[in-house]
This record gives C-alpha cells, structure tokens and sequence, in this order.
C-alpha cells in the first residue's frame, strides 16, 4: 500500500475555513459528476474495451493518437510496466514533422491499430495526424470502406466529430465519460486499450485505485491525506509554490510528466498556483538536486522511493580501485537505496520541504493507487486555495488564437 510521510520542519496550519473546504471536497467526491474517483467500480467501461480488445488483438503495431491527458497517462503506464505481448506502440502526441516522420517509418501501416483519443473530437494535433495516418493507408491500397479494421476511436459518448465520423466509417468507439476531463481519463478507455494489447493486467490497476480510495475517505486514515494539503497550503502561503515529483525508478519517468501536466493545468489558474518540476532519481541528483539543495527554498519535493525491484544485479568485482571494491559487496538495488537515503538525509538537514512516499514495487496496484492519490490531492489542492481544478482556460485562449491565425492565413 502506498504510504507518505511529511519531513519538514513547517507545520500544517488548519484555516478558520477548512472544515467547510473539507466539506465541499467530500461533497465533490461523492458527486456522480466527478467521475474519475467512481472509476474503480465502473466495470462497464473495462468490459466494453475488452469486447473492442478480442476483435483487434491480431495487430503488431499499437499507434495511439492523442495529446496531453489523451495520452500522456497511457504512455506513463507502458513505459512503467512495458509491453509483455510484443506489440509495438507508437504514441503520436506531438505535430513534429520531423518526429512523426520518424516513428511512421518504423511501422507496418497494414498491421497497425490506429487508436485515436479526443473527447470532444475537434483537438487539432489530434485531427492533424488523423489526417495523415488515413492519407498513410490509403497509400497502402486502404479504402475508406475498410478503415473499420485499422481505427478505433475513443470520444465524448455522444456528440463530436469523431462520432458522426464513426457511423460514416463504421468504426468501433469507446467513450470517454462526460465527466471525466482528459487529464483524469487514464484509468478508462484511454489508458484500457493500450494497457490490454500490452499484457497490462487493467483489474489489479483498478484495485490498486480502489484501495486508495477506501484509505483517503476513512475518517481516520484519511486525517493524514487531509494534513498533507493543509501543510501544501500553508508552504504555498509562504511563496513555496514549486512542486518537484522525483520518483527513484527510471520505469517511473514518465510518471512525472503525467503529474506535471495534472498538477500545473489543474491548479494554474486565477494568479495561483504550484509550479510542477519532473525530475527522477538517482539521474537528476546529479544535475538537479543542487537546485533542490541549495537554491532557494520555494520548493516542495515529492519523492518516491521503490522498495523491491524486480531485478538485481551484484556489484561484486575484482577490478582494482577504492571505489570499485567499496561497491563489491552490494547489489545495484542497495545502490539505489543508500542513494535515496542519503539525498533524504542532505534535503532534512538543509530544511527543504519534503513528503517521502513509498510503494512496494513498480506493479499494476502500485500504479492504480499513485494515479488516484495524486488526482485526489490535487482536486483538495484547488479547493483549499480556492480554484477549479477541472477547468483550463489558459489552454482555452491558445487554441483560439491558433485557430484564428490558420483562418488568416488559409
């Protein structure tokens, strides 16, 4: 079970208000229309993918189209937990010309799936390479009438583009829940497809999810979630109002930048909040964790320690130097833990804000419960400080401006 622990020398300060902010967060959990903290116990959503799964498993190449919460939480779990079933998997979730180029060369168009994501079905990047992933197989000898073996579309369960385009084409599709915005979307449709053509075992994601949320809405286990916020808000009341989140597992990389994208278009809003930084360990200590160490203390530091690896390697060798035969006796895994330990130690000592979270491994459950923790805490984060952490205005205004400069220049 994941667990957290607050090292700092600050103390939460509970606000005049914070019984009635508590209130509207567990009033905002219960509500059916925040759907992404009901997930756990939605199976029709993983029985639906599944169906789509049986008819499509033949393929050797998986290119998920998508940006931002379309995507950055299923590439987070495949480059987690990996791909067990040898299926290749393109994520096309940037308009690089030159990128794009890159992965379409390595691909066998005929044996590809072509997943794509977007709730409302009108996201350019994603209608983009849509576009060109059709031009693609119509290159190939691929008719329209046959795009119903090569698409699945996963979009808002009844409206959009990509709806009335699959009736046109006949083309599976899966839903995204009303509501459910694309940045709490991995543990649906979303993340489903590409965890099941991976070998991702999607039921002990789901546990994983429901265990954690049985703990942050106990009475009392959840006295320490609602503690942590507090001593988040009352850091980011003193200008601490960057966030790093550095787990110690290059599996668990990505895994920052799907916070990055939670964390920052979650809670930037209204001239508020909390910078996020991804970093990972032990690379960045040495890079990094100067900042960390000895910049200035505006930053709070989420870092993640991985208790058992799932491999080991002997450090034991007879090669002739101080440094060598002091790593003799050891594996690489007790590397990685003194390495953790001593920059926990250094981070303590120079009073920087720090909240140590432990999991037992890189697993399915571990996964399910990292997701929804962080999601639940930044919804508590937005009310506490008094934004909508389901809202995105900022990225809003940029699409239009875009779209008005493709119209003054068609």
């Amino acid at each position: 079970m994941l667990n957290w622990n607050i090292l700092s020398h600050e103390e939460a300060k509970i606000s005049p208000d914070f019984e009635k902010t508590l209130k509207i967060y567990h009033d905002t959990l219960s509500s059916p229309d925040t759907g992404f903290f009901h997930l756990p116990q939605n199976k029709d959503l993983l029985n639906e993918t599944k169906a789509v799964y049986e008819k499509m498993k033949h393929k050797n190449y998986f290119i998920h189209v998508g940006i931002g919460g379309s995507a950055l939480g299923p590439d987070m779990f495949l480059k987690a937990l990996g791909s067990k079933k040898g299926v290749e998997f393109i994520f096309v979730n940037n308009i690089d010309p030159d990128d794009l180029h890159r992965q379409l060369s390595k691909v066998k168009i005929k044996d590809a799936l072509i997943y794509i994501v977007s709730k409302s079905g009108t996201t350019a990047e994603t209608v983009a390479a849509m576009s060109i992933l059709a031009g693609e197989l119509n290159k190939a000898g691929v008719t329209e009438d046959q795009y119903q073996d090569y698409f699945v579309f996963c979009t808002d369960p009844v409206k959009g583009d990509l709806r009335k385009i699959s009736s046109q084409w006949s083309v599976q599709t899966l839903s995204v829940p009303a509501n459910i915005g694309g940045r709490f979307s991995v543990l649906t449709p979303v993340g489903f497809l590409p965890m099941l053509f991976a070998g991702i075992d999607v039921e002990k994601v789901l546990n994983g999810a429901a265990q954690i949320q049985k703990k942050l809405t106990d009475p009392n286990e959840g006295k320490d979630f609602f503690r942590l916020a507090c001593w988040i808000k009352t850091l980011h009341d003193k200008g601490i109002n960057q966030t790093v989140m550095m787990p110690y597992s290059s599996l668990l990389k990505e895994f920052s930048a799907w916070f990055v994208q939670l964390w920052a278009e979650s809670l930037g809003k209204d001239g508020k909040g909390l910078t996020p930084i991804p970093a990972y360990g032990a690379t960045d200590q040495h890079s990094q964790i100067q900042l960390f160490m000895e910049g200035p203390n505006d930053k709070t530091l989420f870092l993640i320690e991985v208790e058992n690896f799932s491999q080991d390697f002997s450090l034991k060798n007879t090669i002739s130097g101080e440094a060598f035969q002091m790593l003799s006796p050891f594996n690489l895994s007790t590397l990685m833990k003194a390495e953790f330990e001593g920059t926990l130690a250094a981070l303590k000592e120079n009073q920087r804000h720090v909240v140590h979270l432990k999991i037992s491994s890189v697993n399915e459950e571990a996964l399910g419960q990292l997701v929804l923790f962080f999601e639940c805490l930044t919804v508590l984060i937005g009310r506490i400080i008094k934004v909508d952490p389901f809202n995105q205005p900022g990225v809003e205004g940029g699409k239009k401006y875009a779209n008005s400069w493709l119209k003054s220049h068609s």
